[in-house]
């Protein structure tokens, strides 16, 4: 059986955003691994107008398109007013079949881990049939991150980052049969 595909979806779009650096670090512990193929996935990039409010098929296909080529996914969440990005609540609306029947697993963060907009992210998964998994890295702004916005995390998130990525691949590769 091949490797699985596992997109590292970067949920945030601001300037000044250090998703990006998780995102790289989350892939970095992954590809140490050499048990599936990681890639980092930017909503950024793909400039999804507001769902309903513009027409932008070109856009949303690549999204669609995107997220159809991976079997699982890993969030990069980051906590604004207790809850999910709406750049990732977009993006997440904007595609609908592309999602179901795979798993996810979500490493967030924000003032208290960003375990709010994890909470909130888990009901919007189960709405799209994604299988969350239940490891779930929380990174602090106050002690994970130098001057909140440089990325150093402590040594014990990776543990829960390769639990997290255990869970995601067995999940994955159950899910993939009903694909």
């Amino acid at each position: 059986m091949s490797n699985l595909n596992i997109g590292i979806i970067l949920g945030s779009t601001r300037q000044g955003r250090v998703s990006p650096q998780v995102g790289q670090w989350v892939k970095s512990v992954a590809d140490k691994r050499g048990d599936a193929n990681y890639e980092i996935v930017d909503i950024a990039d793909y400039k999804l107008p507001l769902l309903g409010e513009a027409d932008a098929t070109e856009q949303v296909a690549a999204w669609n398109g995107k997220l159809a080529s991976l079997d699982g996914f890993v969030f990069i969440v980051a906590e604004y007013n207790h809850s999910i990005t709406g750049a990732l609540k977009n993006a997440l609306d904007c595609a609908r079949e592309a999602w179901n029947n795979k798993a996810a697993g979500i490493v967030s963060y924000g003032s208290v881990g960003g375990a709010r907009a994890a909470e909130h992210l888990r009901g919007i998964l189960g709405e799209l049939q994604v299988a969350d998994v239940r490891v779930h890295p929380a990174l602090n702004l106050f002690t994970d991150f130098e001057n909140y916005t440089t990325f150093k995390p402590a040594d014990l998130h990776l543990n829960n980052v390769n639990e997290m990525l255990n869970q995601v691949l067995a999940w994955s590769g159950a899910l993939k049969t009903l694909r």
